[in-house]
């Protein structure tokens, strides 16, 4: 695809800048940190020529989307602190419902991880206002329920069990 960049279309860039994200993610599961990073530029390079946030051919490429996949990277990468630094510091208002629902599992998963339990909770009860199925229906959103009901002595918090009643993670009332 790089012949073709010089004179890229904004729909060719936002193609070619999603498929470096997808590949950065891949690096990252896999544990390869240098991959990773050479992905992640390599997408901010293209997201910066675009120079704003679009939805292209529905792949919600721009300069946002390369920052919320940084804190994922950082996420898989084991680069917690990272992560729960930079990721409360993006906004995606402008971005689809799906990402920024993701962005903000993510952001739970490292503050949670930090040990910021109270913080990663009020993120997913915002997310689940904004996009209650996607938080629902997500594997994370019950990792984390589970892992905070795991890690309390005695009854979790109104707000945890109310959680965990909309996720179907308990039964009962």
């Amino acid at each position: 695809m790089q012949p073709e960049l010089g004179d890229a279309s904004d729909e060719y860039l936002s193609v070619y800048g999603t498929l470096f994200l997808t590949g950065a993610m891949a690096a990252a599961r896999a544990e390869d940190r240098s991959t990773t990073q050479t992905f992640l530029r390599e997408a901010d390079e293209t997201a910066q020529r675009l120079a704003a946030d679009a939805n292209h051919l529905w792949t919600a490429f721009g300069p946002t989307n390369v920052a919320i996949h940084c804190v994922a990277a950082a996420g898989e990468l084991g680069d917690i602190q990272i992560a729960a630094d930079l990721g409360p510091r993006i906004d995606t208002s402008g971005m689809p419902l799906e990402r920024r629902a993701r962005h903000s599992l993510e952001v739970a998963r490292a503050l949670s991880a930090w040990n910021r339990t109270d913080e990663a909770l009020a993120v997913l009860l915002e997310a689940e206002q904004v996009a209650p199925e996607q938080v629902r229906h997500h594997y994370m959103s019950r990792e984390l329920v589970i892992g905070w009901i795991r890690g309390t002595r005695g009854r979790p918090s109104h707000p945890v069990a109310d959680l965990a009643r909309r996720l179907r993670i308990v039964a009962g009332g």
